[in-house]
């Protein structure tokens, strides 16, 4: 069986939050694929080093922009130097986002208006800035959201709110947009060794069970990246408006 329906290589693509974890290991695998990607982080120094190494590698080539995805005219900005760069935008990848753990109960206004900024609004922003370049190619847009949005999320109801209404906007936009030729999907990952949770786990790769082994509490970013590349690629032309659920243990077991 061919392989070419999963390939990105030439795709002029944007990812959020990409200097390190589950954005990083999506703009790497792209641009090992022969895309061009923009690649973004709220700290210029933290996305230059990402981008430097994603073109020594090659085949593809990157460009790392300053944005908060909060920031509309940053976003603006974001998209703007894309097009400038690349000629255009075809898959825009909504990764950017964030939380802290609290009771609802101790959740601030300001809170809890922060993190549905960050994991909301930002893909708004994100998605309606790239929106007509998207529509003139019959791009694709992969939003990343979490299992938190699909289940209970205790200590989380802020980031599981955020991204619960994430997954609607893409089944929604998924059908304001067919007619444009843009495909939406999501992914909604369990928990992935991203440095993140390594440092509040206190988890290490090595820890991790062989991949063979299916029923595993914890992932890595490039097996999300494998899920996104699919999504973005011609593989998944049949699907739109779905959501990936990427975890690897089955429903009914706990996740400790």
């Amino acid at each position: 069986m061919s392989t070419a329906r999963y390939s990105v290589e030439g795709m002029r693509t944007i990812v959020t939050g990409a200097s390190s974890g589950i954005g990083r290991a999506i703009a790497e695998r792209f641009a090992a694929d022969g895309a061009e990607v923009a690649i973004c982080s709220r700290a210029q120094e933290r996305v230059d080093p990402v981008a430097e190494g994603i073109d020594e590698d090659g085949p593809g080539r990157a460009i790392a922009v300053e944005c908060d995805v909060r920031d509309r005219e940053a976003v603006e900005g974001l998209v703007e130097e894309t097009v400038s760069e690349f000629g255009g935008v075809d898959v825009l990848v909504n990764n950017a986002g964030g939380e802290f753990v609290a009771p609802f109960s101790d959740i601030s206004e300001n809170g809890w208006k922060a993190v549905v900024d960050l994991n909301l609004h930002g893909p708004f922003h994100c998605t309606q800035a790239a929106g007509e370049h998207l529509r003139d190619g019959g791009g694709s847009v992969i939003n990343i959201s979490s299992v938190n949005g699909q289940q209970p999320a205790p200590g989380e109801s802020h980031y599981g709110a955020a991204k619960a209404a994430l997954i609607n906007l893409t089944s929604t936009l998924a059908a304001e947009w067919a007619e444009d030729d843009v495909r939406v999907n999501c992914v909604a990952p369990g928990l992935i060794l991203t440095p993140g949770v390594e440092e509040t786990l206190g988890v290490e790769a090595d820890d991790l069970p062989e991949r063979s082994v299916v029923d595993r509490g914890i992932g890595h970013p490039d097996e999300i990246a494998d899920v996104v590349q699919f999504l973005a690629s011609p593989a998944s032309s049949f699907m739109s408006g779905e959501t990936v659920t990427a975890r690897g243990r089955p429903e009914g077991r706990n996740w400790a």
